[in-house]
C-alpha cells in the first residue's frame, strides 16, 4: 500500500497542489521511460557490435599468430625479434564522444601514418613474409582499440540504464501511487465535509421551518 504525502494543511488549494505534482510526476515518467527505451536500444546494439568485433579479434590473431609462426621459419627468430624491435607502428588515435540520451560516449578515430613501420627497419633484412606479418600485427592492434571503445560504451552505457531504471521505479512505485493515494485521502475528506455541510443546512433549514410554523 502507498504511503500517503505528508500534508500541512487538508485544503483544497493543497489538493490543487498535488493534482499538479501528480500530473508533473506522470510527465517526468514518460519521459524517463522514453529516455530508458533509447539507452537499452543502444546497449544492445552495441552489444551485437562488440560481439562481432571479439569474433573479428580471434580472427585476427589467428592470422596474426599464423604469419608471424611462417616468418619465423622463413627468417628464424633471430632476424624476427630484430624487425619486431625496429618496427614501430605509428597509430595516432583521435579521441571524441558521441552523446546518446544524455551519455556521453567515447569515439576513437584511428589515422595511420607508417603502416608497415619501414622508416624504422633495413628493407635488406625483411621481406613480404614479414610485412605481411606485422601488418597483421596492426590489424589486431587498430581491432582492440575499437573493441576498446565499444566496451567502454557498454560500461557507461549499463551504469546509465542501471540509474534510470531506479528513477523510473521510485516515480512509478513510490511518488505516483504516494500521491494519488493522498488526491484520494482529501478528495474523501472533503466529500465527507460536504456531506456534513449539506446536512447541517439542512438541520438548520428544518428548524428554521419549524420556529416560522410555531411562530403563527
Amino acid at each position: 500500500m502507498a504511503t500517503k504525502v505528508q500534508v500541512t494543511r487538508p485544503t483544497k488549494m493543497e489538493l490543487a497542489r498535488l493534482k499538479r505534482r501528480l500530473k508533473l510526476a506522470i510527465r517526468i515518467q514518460k519521459i524517463v521511460k522514453d529516455r530508458l527505451s533509447l539507452l537499452i536500444m543502444e546497449f544492445l546494439q552495441t552489444v551485437r557490435e562488440c560481439a562481432v568485433v571479439r569474433e573479428k579479434l580471434l580472427t585476427e590473431f589467428y592470422e596474426a599468430y599464423k604469419a608471424f609462426s611462417i616468418a619465423s621459419g622463413y627468417h628464424g627468430e633471430v632476424i624476427l625479434e630484430k624487425a619486431i624491435a625496429f618496427t614501430n607502428m605509428n597509430l595516432q588515435i583521435t579521441a571524441g564522444t558521441r552523446n546518446v540520451a544524455g551519455v556521453k560516449l567515447p569515439i576513437f578515430e584511428i589515422e595511420k601514418t607508417d603502416p608497415h613501420g619501414s622508416k624504422n627497419r633495413n628493407l635488406s633484412d625483411g621481406s613480404s613474409i614479414l610485412d605481411y606479418s606485422i601488418e597483421r600485427s596492426q590489424k589486431c592492434l587498430e581491432t582492440i582499440i575499437q573493441l576498446t571503445e565499444l566496451q567502454t560504451s557498454l560500461e557507461l552505457l549499463g551504469a546509465e540504464i542501471n540509474k534510470v531504471k531506479r528513477t523510473n521505479n521510485a516515480l512509478e512505485y513510490i511518488v505516483i501511487p504516494s500521491l494519488d493515494e493522498t488526491i484520494r485521502y482529501l478528495n474523501m475528506k472533503f466529500e465527507e465535509r460536504d456531506r456534513e455541510e449539506t446536512a447541517r443546512l439542512k438541520y438548520v433549514k428544518r428548524l428554521l421551518e419549524q420556529k416560522e410554523a410555531y411562530a403563527y
